[in-house]
């Protein structure tokens, strides 16, 4: 499978998340204000933020699928990670504002005993984001998208949060009316919490951090393949869901130019095939005993 092919697939998972999103968004917040419930309507309103967050997945993945040109001779796969940003800006505010507003009402004493259809409604919810929480999260390691594994965490905290407010809306069905409102106040935090996760994550690419315990180990694995002496010097980023490396190893120095090449050919397939390194630089250097 080629890069516009799994940023093809990848769409998909944006798509499903917004027509999930779009569905429960309109259905929380007219029941919610049906069966007055603050967790179930603070739930409703993040799955809106929700649609925003994975339309501009989406963008992101259609960006990544145009091919190099004159300003970006690595093509515009680090949009992927933009989106992602984009994301986690929106759920850390829609989050800031939840908490604020459930806060107040539950300072003020504001409450009442929700309806029980809201706490189906967020039974069922939870049960539906978990499901596209696991086709997402399959598909991200699939087709490695960054940005549709971000989308698959708010998928995530977004069933985590759909059952947050159940509890609280069973709760107030006891005699426990703050517990809803505090429901709120958790989905916020949650929010929140997946918020950071995800800014976290991408921040990391778009400055181009990479795992160095996964950097470690292809560098010794590059030090057995076939005619490579020694690695000397291993770099690497990520550039949306592709990895660019520049990497040094040594030869035999009797070796000519054309049995050089061979090996750093080997090196390309090797990085390639374990990996999924798409875009290598391999620079020889003479291989010396007395190193």
């Amino acid at each position: 499978m080629n890069h516009n092919d799994r940023l093809k697939q990848g769409e998909k998972g944006a798509y499903l998340s917004i027509s999930a999103y779009l569905l429960l968004s309109l259905s929380k917040i007219i029941i919610a204000q049906i069966g007055n419930s603050e967790a179930l309507k603070a739930d409703g309103l993040n799955n809106i933020t929700d649609v925003m967050a994975s339309i501009a997945v989406l963008i992101g993945l259609k960006i990544s699928r145009k091919p190099p040109d004159q300003d970006h001779h690595y093509g515009h796969s680090r949009a992927e990670s933009i989106a992602s940003l984009v994301a986690a800006f929106i759920m850390i505010t829609v989050g800031l504002d939840v908490i604020w507003n459930t806060m107040t009402k539950l300072a003020q004493g504001e409450s009442a005993t929700p309806d029980m259809i809201t706490a189906y409604t967020a039974l069922i919810s939870a049960a539906i984001m978990f499901g596209v929480y696991r086709y997402n999260i399959y598909l991200s390691r699939k087709i490695e998208s960054s940005s549709l594994h971000a989308q698959a965490q708010d998928n995530l905290s977004d069933t985590l949060v759909s059952l947050g407010a159940f509890t609280g809306i069973l709760g107030a069905q006891f005699g426990l009316k703050w517990l809803d409102p505090l429901a709120g106040v958790v989905v916020g935090v949650i929010i929140c919490k997946t918020a950071i996760d995800v800014f976290r994550d991408a921040a990391h690419t778009l400055t181009d951090g990479f795992d160095e315990e996964e950097l470690h180990e292809i560098k010794k694995s590059i030090s057995r393949v076939p005619g490579v002496s020694s690695t000397n010097d291993i770099k690497a980023r990520k550039h949306g869901n592709q990895i660019l490396m520049e990497v040094t190893i040594e030869v035999n120095p009797n070796l000519n130019v054309e049995e050089s090449h061979k090996i750093t050919e080997k090196v390309e397939e090797h990085l390639e095939r374990h990996y999924g390194v798409t875009h290598a630089h391999i620079h020889i250097e003479p291989h010396s005993e007395k190193k």
